[in-house]
């Protein structure tokens, strides 16, 4: 990381009097984690902040301290714009229409580096995980609900400190934001364990139609199947990683029908494979064991050409014998499909 690039985010924080924040569609914990662990801190020593989420926050993080301060539409002008947990500009929705956000913090390998000034820290589990260990570099705080934040963001992309990048650093930032005041356990609970009646009857119609073919698992959920279990949200309720656990499977996918004829596609890997570069030939991205994409298509057609790319990486093998689809740069192909938002 460039060593200049932490007095240009200092003198951003200390010029500007008031800021936008936003981040990713379909925000999950990390998302709103960043979000909110960003904002309460500029608001602790007088920023005026606004955060958005184009869709709002998830039921299941709308307990942490200043989620009700979360809009979907931006309210008022504003100096700075700041852009975190997402890969690149189509992912926040279109809250800033045509402006260069000012700042851009992530972890996606896949990012873009669309802003004046990027943080990009790949080799981090969490966006929220960036914050918590650079904040008080850039002269903010972490004080108790920023803390509650920045670890629900950590155990959420990490689901439960399980992915493979978790390292014993990961847990000592943990032990830190505990200390800071951050309850682990009802974090936990929240973020990962505990589930509405209607997702709990989305994921039923999905299990129903789970494949397998050799070491490739896979299921879909409609509009129909949202609305007969009435699940409120757009995406898949975290069903996928439900899929990742599955035993004898390599990649797991699953389609998600929205409205205006596109399809979610989300992918999860076994350590030792890269699904990011594919999601970025679709016109998505994330990270090599946790990707997505928003393909616009028909269900059937997106899913056909989806599982055909996924079926062509597994014959090619793991990240460490072959880069995608055996090009050298590791550049995704030309699919052959029409992008979306990514995911």
């Amino acid at each position: 990381m460039n060593s200049e690039i932490h007095p240009q985010i200092r003198q951003l924080f200390q010029s500007a009097d008031s800021f936008l924040i936003v981040s990713h569609i379909r925000p999950d914990g990390d998302a709103v984690g960043s979000l909110l662990g960003l904002g309460l801190a500029l608001q602790e020593i007088g920023k005026k902040v606004q955060m958005v989420l184009v869709d709002g926050v998830p039921a299941s993080f709308r307990h942490l301290p200043g989620a009700s301060q979360i809009t979907r539409k931006l309210k008022a002008d504003y100096e700075a714009a700041i852009v975190v947990d997402a890969s690149d500009l189509q992912r926040t929705g279109g809250v800033l229409i045509d402006r260069i956000p000012d700042l851009n913090i992530d972890h996606h390998i896949t990012n873009l580096k669309f802003a004046r000034i990027n943080f990009v820290a790949p080799e981090v589990e969490a966006t929220a995980a960036v914050l918590a260990e650079n904040l008080e570099n850039w002269g903010l705080q972490i004080n108790e609900p920023v803390a509650k934040a920045l670890l629900t963001g950590v155990v959420s992309d990490t689901i439960g400190f399980r992915t493979s990048n978790v390292r014993s650093r990961t847990l000592r930032l943990a032990a830190d934001l505990m200390d800071k005041g951050a309850n682990l356990s009802e974090l936990y609970n929240r973020a990962l364990i505990r589930r509405s009646y209607e997702a709990a009857r989305f994921w039923g119609k999905g299990l129903e139609r789970l494949q397998r073919e050799n070491r490739l698992v896979w299921t879909t959920l409609t509009l129909i199947d949202r609305q007969k279990s009435s699940y409120p949200g757009n995406d898949d309720a975290d069903l996928v990683n439900i899929l990742a656990s599955i035993d004898e499977n390599d990649i797991s996918v699953i389609f998600v029908e929205q409205k205006d004829n596109h399809v979610k596609v989300s992918w999860r890997a076994q350590t030792g494979w890269d699904v990011s570069q594919l999601a970025l030939g679709f016109g998505g991205g994330g990270h090599p064991a946790a990707s997505g994409a928003d393909i616009i298509g028909p269900l059937s057609e997106v899913q056909e050409k989806v599982l055909s790319a996924t079926r062509q990486l597994i014959q090619k093998g793991p990240a460490e014998k072959n880069k995608f689809f055996g090009n050298p740069r590791g550049e995704p192909p030309d699919l052959g499909v029409s992008h979306g938002k990514s995911h």
